[in-house]
């Protein structure tokens, strides 16, 4: 009788070991998805984009800082650039149809997540009994989101006719090669603006 109870016992153990294996494999796998940022799109109906054809950047941008231009608006204007001159436009420094500003920043996000036990699938255990110490404590989590805003403006009518946003986390890689997270998130924007120049 007392082998047959460790034996069940030490099956019970197997068993929500292995649910515990498996539940840290798919947390890890779920946090080593790296989604792509959320893009919004807006732009002037109206706006015939036929009709613009150079563009160009406005003396200051909005990622200069201090009177001076930044490394990572050299960044956005050779992506903005190569996708701008993709498309069919020139640039033109002195009179552009279009002028294109931007805007960059990063932030802390901090969120606290319930732990395992608190709610969600062991929710039928409240009140009954606790599981494991690891799934019963909430946790906070404290990750870099960066947003980046790109304005397409009708420079004689100094008018937005475009606006592209992207918002995402950042992970440390993409903030130690800033040119190539930059040179993606601007090239998915300009994939959804609507124009061609009609030559």
């Amino acid at each position: 009788m007392f082998l047959r109870t460790l034996s069940t016992r030490a099956a019970a153990l197997r068993t929500a070991a292995a649910t515990l294996a498996l539940a840290t494999a798919l947390l890890a796998a779920g946090c080593a998805t790296n989604r792509g940022p959320t893009t919004r799109i807006d732009y002037d109906k109206s706006a015939d984009f036929s009709v613009y054809r150079t563009y160009g950047f406005p003396k200051e941008t909005g990622t200069d800082r201090g009177g001076y231009s930044t490394l990572v608006t050299s960044y956005l204007k050779s992506s903005v650039s190569t996708a701008m001159e993709a498309r069919g436009y020139k640039y033109s420094a002195e009179r552009p149809d279009l002028l294109v500003n931007f805007f960059s920043n990063t932030r802390e996000r901090t969120e606290t997540r319930p732990g395992i036990g608190s709610a969600g699938y062991y929710g039928y255990r409240r009140g009954l009994y606790t599981g494991f110490p690891l799934y019963d404590n909430d946790r906070t989590v404290t990750y870099k989101v960066g947003t980046l805003n790109i304005d397409i403006v009708d420079a004689e009518k100094k008018q937005l006719v475009w606006e592209g946003v992207a918002e995402g986390r950042v992970s440390d890689e993409e903030m130690a090669n800033p040119k190539v997270t930059i040179n993606a998130v601007v090239t998915e924007l300009m994939r959804q603006y609507p124009g061609r120049p009609n030559m």
